[in-house]
Order: structure tokens, then sequence, then C-alpha cells
């Protein structure tokens, strides 16, 4: 038998034989490897003799993603995980907390001059995010700091501060946005309106929330019945309802997860990175709702500079709509 190490460190698993004969290889001793798959989860039993496992060795597992609490009311088990997705939601949580502080205390608007559209503010609170994620060992790809690389397996995609402009000018639609990647995709993510205090958060597989609440997708399946949140302006309107066009796409897309809006278009020109979007579109899966790039590319890029162009709504027929008429213009 062999031990992939990067297997090992992906899972948290520490082999550990302090019987094994000096000089014997793994090769040359049998293992027995029980492995239980609960929900999204993985346990693993070792042990150093031939011979079923006994199930008592076994931990009770079940972090409640699926038992009607919203996750962050939600015990966190012992796992062999790398992170924990309940304690991560807890981080997430606290860190923006602590970002909501400090915007709260700021009076210094005055852009950075490092780049168009960033203003000091947005590093201020960039070097909150980026410290609590460094004591906690995770790698991060933010939008202000672009990619840091740890020793982990997973990733946290970071937008400190989406919608500044918003904020500088007093406009109550601005969030922090964090969003837990995997090898298989989003599995946690927080989206906080700074301005309010409203967090929408997500656990994949166990439901999207908005301040502890359950939240779902409208029905909406057609554009002309549809109230459209917008980024950008098209060159002309695509037969909404109506459109509303605030300023802050993590937000605008989590209103289409709780069913305040019936969907989302980006009518700029690959504008928004994966930061802008990430947490949100984990919060739209997990309400129902569909999210997609508008010329059919992936979205969970890991590439600072890959922008997309991000399209919502809340049923899979509207959004054949809203991209269909993305791609006229």
């Amino acid at each position: 038998m062999q031990v992939d190490w990067s297997a090992t460190r992906l899972f948290g698993v520490q082999v550990d034989l302090p019987q094994l004969t000096q000089g014997v290889g793994l090769d040359e001793v049998p293992l027995v490897v029980d492995v239980e798959a609960v929900v999204d989860r993985m346990t693993f039993h070792i042990g150093d003799e031939s011979g079923n496992i006994d199930d008592s060795q076994r931990e009770p597992f079940g972090v409640g993603v699926g038992d009607g609490r919203p996750p962050a009311q939600t015990p966190a088990k012992a796992t062999l995980q790398a992170v924990d997705h309940v304690e991560a939601l807890s981080l997430f949580a606290t860190i923006a907390d602590d970002v909501g502080t400090a915007l709260r205390a700021t009076t210094d608007w005055r852009e950075s001059g490092e780049r168009d559209g960033q203003y000091a503010v947005d590093l201020a609170v960039d070097a909150i995010v980026l410290d609590a994620l460094a004591a906690a060992g995770m790698s991060v790809l933010s939008e202000e700091s672009g990619l840091t690389i740890r020793d982990s397996p997973e990733i946290v995609v970071v937008d400190p501060l989406d919608g500044s402009t918003n904020a500088s000018q007093g406009i109550p639609w601005f969030a922090t946005s964090l969003c837990l990647l995997d090898d298989d995709g989003a599995v946690v993510a927080l989206v906080r309106n700074q301005a309010t205090g409203v967090s929408y958060t997500a656990i994949r597989g166990g439901g999207a929330w908005r301040d502890g609440i359950p939240i779902s997708a409208s029905s909406c399946n057609s554009v002309a019945n549809a109230i459209i949140g917008l980024s950008g302006m098209p060159p002309e309107p695509f037969g909404w309802r109506q459109f509303r066009a605030l300023g802050a796409s993590a937000l605008d897309l989590c209103l289409v997860a709780s069913g305040a809006l019936d969907g989302f278009v980006d009518c700029s020109v690959d504008a928004h990175g994966v930061w802008d979007y990430a947490g949100a579109m984990l919060i739209c899966a997990e309400a129902g709702a569909s999210v997609a790039d508008g010329f059919g590319r992936e979205l969970l890029v890991r590439v600072p500079e890959w922008k997309r162009t991000p399209v919502a709504a809340a049923t899979p027929k509207l959004l054949a709509q809203l991209v269909a008429a993305r791609q006229r213009f």
C-alpha cells in the first residue's frame, strides 16, 4: 500500500503507527481503511492490523447543515477536514464584524492613488481580512491584494469592501464578501451589508440564510414579469418589467437569492473579478437561483486578472432569456 502524502494533507490526515517495526515499509503492513461519506465530509478509520474496524470507533457525525437551523447556530463537530465549514463561517462573521467596526470609524474617503477606483479604506480593511485569514493559515484571493498562497488545500476569495463608491457617498449599499473554495467549488459564503448589518450566508448543501432565516429565489420565468438588477447599462432595455442599478454586485446577487430581485445582468465588459460574485453565487445556488457567465465561461476562477460577466436568475428559464439578452449586445 502507498500513502499519497498530498492527499493526506488535503484531508488533514495524520498517519501514526508507533508499534511499526523499524525498517518495515508501509507496503508490508496491512492497513484497513473504512471511508464513510456523510453529507459533505469524510471520516477515516485506520487500523494497523488486518480485520474489520469496530464501528464503535466512529465519532458521531452530522454538523447539521440540513437540520433546519441556520449554519451559525449549528454546533461544530470534530472532523478531519482541512477547514471545518461551520468554523469557517464563524470566522467570516468575525472578520465582517471587524471590517464593519473599521468602516464606521472611517472619515477619510480619499482614493488610494494605486489604481483607479480604489480607496485608501479599501486597503485598510483588506489588511484586517488578510491578518485574520493568515492567522487561520488560509490561502487568499483578494480584490485588493491579489493571491496569497499558504499551506492550505482551500482558498478564501475576498472582496473586503464591495461597493466602495457607494460607501464613500453615504449610499447604504456596500458589503464584505468572503467565500471558501475547495476542489469542488464554493463551499462556505458570507456577504455582509456593512451599512445595515444584514448578513447572507450559505454552506454548500445546507441552504441559504438572511440573518438566520431561510431564503429562496422567486419563481419568475419571464423577463417581461421580472425586476432585474443591473451593473452598468445596456444600450437599450431588453424587456424587463422594472430594473434597479444599485452598485454592489455581491449584494445585488443576494437580492436574487432572497427573491427581492428576479434576476441580475452585468452589462459591462468583463468588469467583475471572482471576488465580486463568488460568495453570492453560492448563496444563490443554495436558494434555488442560478448564476452563469454571460458568455459560457467558468466563473469560479482563481486568477486575479481573469474577469467575467455574471448573470443570475431565479429560474433556469429566466436565466436562459437573460443570457440571450446579454449576448445580443
